[in-house]
């Protein structure tokens, strides 16, 4: 487990070097860094469920479907290939509360993402129940933040990405989302709060790698 979780780490801070990032405001760009944490943390979650009880039957469905997510073959992982895989979508309707249904609502609502269907997508991470997983809930939470922000509702979007900085209180993920929120500020021509979010990173998170690029920021709302 610890293993998995430092790989989830290296993405991140691999992804936040990028310049793409650290330099301009964009929220497609955004949303991809966050899928990356979605992603391995939704594997992260997968691997917590199944060494606990659970319908067999569910489990099966539930990895069927990943195979095409990993693929990025999204309209499969969602509503099947008509032969084993019967679809993500299938999974949460045939399997009710299952703790693979749960899961299923995760990947169903990144499927919709990056297939830029944004209300659905909206409804299956608002759906979705993290169970405070200290990586799986900040990383859903930002997710749907990301969402809010492709839905232009900035405001809803700003507020659950603070939520997630808040929940995950780690050096990888709170300073991501931070900055995804300030960027959020800018845009909405706040650029005061944007800076206080960037000098708290400036301020708590000096082991960050976000930190290493925090001065631009600083700069950048401080003209």
């Amino acid at each position: 487990m610890a293993k998995k979780q430092q790989v989830a780490v290296e993405n991140i801070e691999a992804v936040t070097k990028t310049e793409a990032f650290i330099d301009k405001y964009k929220k497609s760009i955004v949303y991809g860094v966050c899928g990356i944490i979605v992603i391995a943390a939704a594997i992260i979650c997968y691997v917590q469920f199944y060494s606990k009880p659970r319908a067999q039957k569910a489990d099966e469905a539930l990895f069927r479907c990943e195979t095409y997510f990993q693929a990025e073959n999204y309209d499969k992982a969602l509503n099947g290939d008509g032969q084993g895989c019967i679809g993500f979508l299938k999974v949460i309707d045939d399997y009710g509360c299952t703790k693979a249904a749960n899961l299923a609502k995760l990947y169903a609502g990144v499927c919709y993402a990056q297939t830029d269907k944004f209300e659905e997508a909206a409804e299956m991470l608002e759906d979705f129940n993290p169970q405070d997983d200290a990586i799986v809930s900040p990383a859903a939470l930002g997710a749907l933040g990301n969402v809010y922000a492709n839905l232009g509702q900035n405001e809803k979007a700003i507020k659950t990405l603070l939520k997630a900085a808040k929940t995950a209180d780690n050096a990888s993920l709170t300073p991501t989302f931070l900055i995804q929120a300030g960027e959020l500020y800018e845009a909405e021509g706040k650029p005061e709060k944007a800076l206080e979010l960037y000098k708290e990173i400036k301020k708590s998170y000096v082991n960050s790698v976000a930190y290493q690029d925090i001065d631009k920021y600083i700069q950048r709302v401080s003209k």
